[in-house]
């Protein structure tokens, strides 16, 4: 049996490796990972254990974004098999576990008959070259395969492809200047236009990801409505969002330069974890606080439904200004490293800052809607939202911030 294994790495992967792939060679350092990757691979046919040989390794870089590079390994391994008869194959891939990516599985026969088979034939990214923008927020997870074969030729139907999931008009136009604004932060000359448009994409890409689900919003939202929150508090929890993604950005940056073994993707993991756990004690301080205040609102026979909530404090606003920004976007990184290693580190400090900027005003913004939104609603006489309101946007917060804490162990783990 014959296995092409590739590995694509994107661009932080690809810089922390660079010190290792430079000391020995590229044709070293691929035979090495080879070997690693062929003994973590494994294969059964008919539940007897066969070992990979790797027959050939090859090691390249190719253009990335922001100026840094992204490479590709690839390994070809055989195994001695006898498929002469009815066999069944089982195959799982052990290789870099602690990695998130793109993960396929394809089987292709080669002078057996191909009965069945959990794997597709064709690879949906063409070998890893070409990713489908609309499965880049879902890629596919394919470890494993299972393989009936059979005396003969021909293929059953193998497994379908990952079907497309609508990217939006909004992921494709955030692609689109994501692309423009990559290219510029990689330009081998930067003039003065380049650098503020590059800036000013910055901050447009920074408010379109805080658009996308999944960036605080909701929680923010619910923590400034179930505290009556105010205008100032909106704009304190945008300006922590700015520095602390900022901080964020620089700080991760540089770990990931000085530590090659550090995995770019368990430190976002588990960032986004803090931020969850985070969250969730200020929704169970926000709880316990609503409670306290409805039972002594319900001793003292209030019975108007005008709501004195207290509003935010300082430290709960600059809490979630924190969660909020705590968990770096990786387009920053990419482009700050990028600019680092073309020996513009202010500038990608600049553009960091100013993707930072992009995200606090859309998150403020919204911040603002909910205030006057929730105002409005909260101040209708005899509006019972305003009895259940601090109870139900605490519980929302501490519920909003277990389950983000959750999954982003679960993609830690």
């Amino acid at each position: 049996m014959e296995n092409v294994a590739v590995v694509d790495a994107a661009e932080l992967p690809t810089l922390q490796a660079a010190p290792q792939v430079s000391a020995s060679g590229t044709g070293r350092y691929a035979a090495a990972r080879c070997a690693e990757l062929s003994r973590a691979q494994r294969l059964t046919v008919n539940g007897t254990a066969v070992p990979w040989r790797v027959s050939g390794a090859s090691f390249a870089y190719e253009p990335g974004q922001g100026g840094l590079s992204t490479s590709r390994l690839t390994c070809r391994l055989t195994a001695p098999a006898d498929l002469s008869g009815r066999a069944s194959v089982e195959f799982a891939d052990g290789f870099l576990t602690d990695r998130i990516g793109w993960r396929e599985v394809t089987a292709v026969p080669e002078g057996v008959r191909l009965a069945a088979s959990s794997a597709p034939a064709v690879s949906v990214s063409d070998g890893l070259r070409a990713y489908p923008e609309d499965l880049l927020s879902s890629p596919p997870d394919q470890r494993s395969a299972r393989l009936s074969v059979a005396p003969g030729t021909g293929t059953a139907a193998g497994a379908p492809l990952p079907g497309p999931l609508a990217a939006g008009p909004l992921g494709d136009a955030l692609a689109s200047i994501d692309r423009t604004f990559t290219s510029l932060t990689g330009a081998g000359t930067l003039t003065v236009p380049l650098g503020l448009l590059a800036v000013l994409l910055a901050a447009v890409l920074g408010a379109g990801h805080a658009l996308i689900p999944g960036h605080g919003k909701t929680i923010m939202a619910a923590y400034l409505a179930g505290r009556h929150g105010r205008r100032r508090d909106a704009l304190i929890v945008g300006a922590t969002v700015t520095a602390t993604h900022t901080a964020g950005v620089i700080v991760v940056g540089l770990l990931l330069s000085a530590f090659s073994a550090l995995a770019g993707e368990a430190v976002l993991s588990w960032l986004g974890a803090v931020s969850g756990v985070l969250i969730a004690a200020i929704g169970l301080g926000l709880l316990r606080s609503a409670l306290v205040h409805r039972r002594r609102d319900v001793g003292h026979g209030h019975g108007h439904g005008h709501g004195h909530g207290h509003g935010p404090s300082r430290r709960g606003l600059v809490g979630m200004g924190v969660a909020g920004g705590l968990v770096p976007s990786p387009s920053a990184l990419v482009v700050l490293l990028g600019a680092i290693g073309l020996g513009r580190t202010w500038f990608g400090v600049a553009l960091v800052a100013a993707y930072g900027l992009g995200m606090a005003v859309t998150l403020t913004a919204a911040g603002l809607l909910l205030v006057r939104v929730s105002h409005r609603l909260l101040t209708t006489p005899g509006a019972w939202l305003s009895r259940l309101a601090p109870v139900g946007t605490a519980a929302m917060v501490f519920l909003l911030g277990a389950g983000l804490a959750v999954r982003s162990l679960m993609g830690a783990v």
